[in-house]
């Protein structure tokens, strides 16, 4: 792959010798929702996830990645983290906060690592597809590489 094509969660996998396989995929028609990626990329839905980022009750920052066909449980990632409640941030705050901007969010290589959790589900896949950094590409590895690259927690997060 050209140099000039690499994302930074790219050059943070090679630098950490994490073993990926990375997507590229259209998105001039506007269809940057998880579920669409999944079919772009003909890969199951179950194994493709969003990156969601929160604030807490206490102003902290929370990340948590979940399968893309599934919705953030509030209750249960505020718990997740030892919060009394979580919200999503608002749009126009996520390049702020992370680095990215939305459709390109993925948890490796943000601005500052927040805590973040994984719906336990990955648990039972032998690898999860999130965002490679970059709206049209998407980066594939074994959950646990992930969870040791960033010191995630496993959590159930989904409604």
């Amino acid at each position: 792959m050209a140099k000039e094509h690499k994302t930074n969660v790219m050059r943070i996998l090679d630098k950490e010798k994490i073993s990926y396989q990375f997507y590229f995929y259209s998105h001039e028609d506007g269809l940057i929702d998880g579920v669409s990626v999944a079919h772009k990329l003909n890969q199951p839905v179950e194994q493709v996830f969003k990156t969601l980022v929160t604030r807490g009750a206490s102003k902290s920052f929370y990340v948590f990645v979940i399968p893309v066909e599934q919705e953030l449980d509030l209750k249960a990632a505020a718990q997740s983290v030892s919060e009394k409640s979580v919200e999503m941030i608002h749009v126009s705050e996520i390049n702020q906060i992370t680095g990215y901007i939305r459709g390109g969010c993925s948890p490796i290589g943000m601005k500052k690592q927040f805590r973040t959790v994984i719906d336990e589900s990955c648990l039972h896949l032998p690898t999860i597809i999130v965002s490679g950094g970059k709206i049209g590409t998407q980066v594939e590895l074994a959950s646990s590489d992930l969870i040791s690259l960033i010191g995630a927690s496993t959590a159930q997060l989904c409604k």
